[in-house]
C-alpha cells in the first residue's frame, strides 16, 4: 500500500481451492535461498506455474479455506508479496501464514464468501478496516473480516520491520 491508502484495487489473478499448503505456494526444495525477492521465481513452481507466470503486480489471490498450511516457512508469503501479489483473500488462513503475510506486509483477509462470489479477471476493491470486498465486476459487496488496528499499522508501515524501525527510530 505505497499511498498508505487501507482500500485496494485490483483484478483476482486466480481462485484456488482448500488446503493449498505451504510446499504448493513455495517448494521446500528451495529454502536454501535467503534472498527473499529471489523467493517469487519459485512461487507456484509445482502446483500452479501458469500463476507465478501472470500474477502482475497487485493483483489478488483468491482461495477457499486453510490458505497457508502446513509448515511455517516465512518463504510461502515472502514469495507472494515479492512476486507482487497485492493481497490474498481466503476463506481461512493457517494461523502462521497469516502472521508471517502480514509481518511481511502483504494483505491477508479473511472472507468465508469470496471464493464463491469472485472469478479470474474480477475486478476487486477491499475496504481492510471496513470489512468488506466489492467485486466491481459482479456488482456484489462480499462480507470480509475487518483488520485488526494493528495489522493494519504493520501494513500501513509496510510490514513489522519498517514499523520498528519507524517506531525506535526516535
Amino acid at each position: 500500500m505505497p499511498d498508505g491508502s487501507l482500500i485496494l484495487r485490483g483484478r483476482v489473478a486466480a481462485v484456488l481451492g482448500d488446503n493449498i499448503d505451504t510446499d504448493l505456494i513455495y517448494p521446500g526444495r528451495y529454502l536454501n535461498i535467503t534472498d527473499r525477492e529471489k523467493t517469487a521465481e519459485h512461487l507456484f513452481e509445482l502446483a500452479y506455474p501458469d500463476i507465478r507466470a501472470n500474477l502482475r503486480p497487485g493483483e489478488f489471490l483468491v482461495a477457499a479455506k486453510n490458505f497457508g498450511c502446513g509448515s511455517s516457512r516465512e518463504q510461502a508469503a515472502a514469495a507472494l508479496k515479492f512476486a507482487g501479489a497485492g493481497a490474498v483473500i481466503a476463506s481461512s488462513f493457517a494461523r502462521i501464514f497469516y502472521r508471517n503475510a502480514v509481518n511481511l506486509g502483504l494483505p491477508a483477509v479473511v472472507s468465508p464468501g469470496a471464493s464463491l462470489a469472485c472469478s479470474a479477471g474480477d475486478e476487486l476493491e477491499i475496504d481492510l478496516t471496513g470489512g468488506e470486498i466489492r467485486n466491481l465486476t459482479g456488482n456484489r459487496v462480499i462480507r470480509a473480516a475487518a483488520l485488526d488496528p494493528r495489522a493494519v499499522a504493520l501494513l500501513e508501515a509496510g510490514g513489522l520491520i519498517p514499523y520498528l524501525k519507524r517506531k525506535y527510530a526516535a
